[in-house]
Formats: C-alpha cells, sequence, structure tokens
C-alpha cells in the first residue's frame, strides 16, 4: 500500500487545498491530511475546528483520512507508515523554502520522498492567509472555500 501525507497548517482550509488531496486521492492507496501545530503561527481557528473542516469537506474521498501531529513531519511520516510527503506549491516563490524542506526530509531518511503538487491554476493565488483577510472585511470567499468552511469563517469574524 502506498501512503501519502498532506501536511499543512489548514487555517482554513481553501479549495486549493482540496484540489491537492483530491487529484493525490487518485494517485495514492491512502492519503492523510494533517493538520501540522506551527507554535510559530497565531491560527485564527482551533486545530479541532480545522480538523473539523478537513473532515467536513473531504468526507466523500473515501480513502482520505484527517489528523494532527506535532513535531518533525519525517519522523510522524515514519510513525504512519507513510512513503511520500505530498507538498502543495502555487508559485515559484514557495519552491526554494519547499526544496529545502525536502532536502532536509531527505537528509533525515532517505525512505520518504517528497513531492509537489500544483493546484488548479483557478486555485493558484488562493491561500489561507488571503481568505482570512478577505473574510475579516465581510467580503464574499465562496469562491475560495467550501460552502461550509465560507460559514465557519462568517461565524469565526462575527464573534471577533
Amino acid at each position: 500500500m502506498n501512503k501519502a501525507i498532506y501536511a499543512g497548517t489548514f487555517d482554513p482550509v481553501t479549495l486549493g487545498h482540496l484540489d491537492v488531496v483530491e487529484r493525490a486521492s487518485r494517485l495514492f492507496d491512502q492519503v492523510l491530511v494533517t493538520v501540522a501545530t506551527n507554535s510559530r503561527k497565531k491560527p485564527l481557528f482551533s486545530v479541532e475546528e480545522r480538523l473539523d473542516m478537513l473532515r467536513e469537506s473531504t468526507a466523500t474521498l473515501t480513502n482520505v483520512t484527517c489528523g494532527r501531529f506535532d513535531g518533525l513531519l519525517i519522523d510522524f511520516a515514519v510513525q504512519q507508515g507513510a512513503s511520500v510527503l505530498i507538498r502543495g506549491l502555487r508559485g515559484t516563490g514557495e519552491f526554494d523554502y519547499e526544496q529545502q524542506m525536502a532536502h532536509v526530509n531527505r537528509r533525515l531518511n532517505e525512505q520518504v520522498v517528497s513531492i509537489f503538487m500544483m493546484p488548479h491554476e483557478k486555485y493558484a493565488y488562493v491561500n489561507s492567509s488571503i481568505v482570512r483577510e478577505v473574510a475579516s472585511y465581510g467580503g464574499s470567499v465562496e469562491a475560495l472555500v467550501t460552502p461550509e468552511v465560507a460559514v465557519r469563517l462568517r461565524e469565526k469574524f462575527k464573534k471577533q
């Protein structure tokens, strides 16, 4: 069985993220979408809220599961029996960082391979930061996230 991990902050999950997940689900027997807890970031949504959104958004993909991890992604991949790390790339600006991380991960464990996947070009400009910013000003995010995530964003910003 070939198992892949797609890790990210997913704060919130966007249609670009989901495009990568859907295509990865066609390439791998099992895909684990995992929320990385990053102490350097101040997320809008809690880990549990992000997991709920991911689970709702991937419910129809039978070979996709969602979880969370702390620590090094490469260690988590080994613990989970995954042989592939999926990294999403929207543009060339992200490539240098992701390439460095892929080299470090390969140095730490050559058995786990990093692959880069680009979302459909209609989502190339979409990232969670942009989605949060638009939503914070009451703008429409319906073309950027699922309807359920859009509702959660509206509710979150009403409370603030």
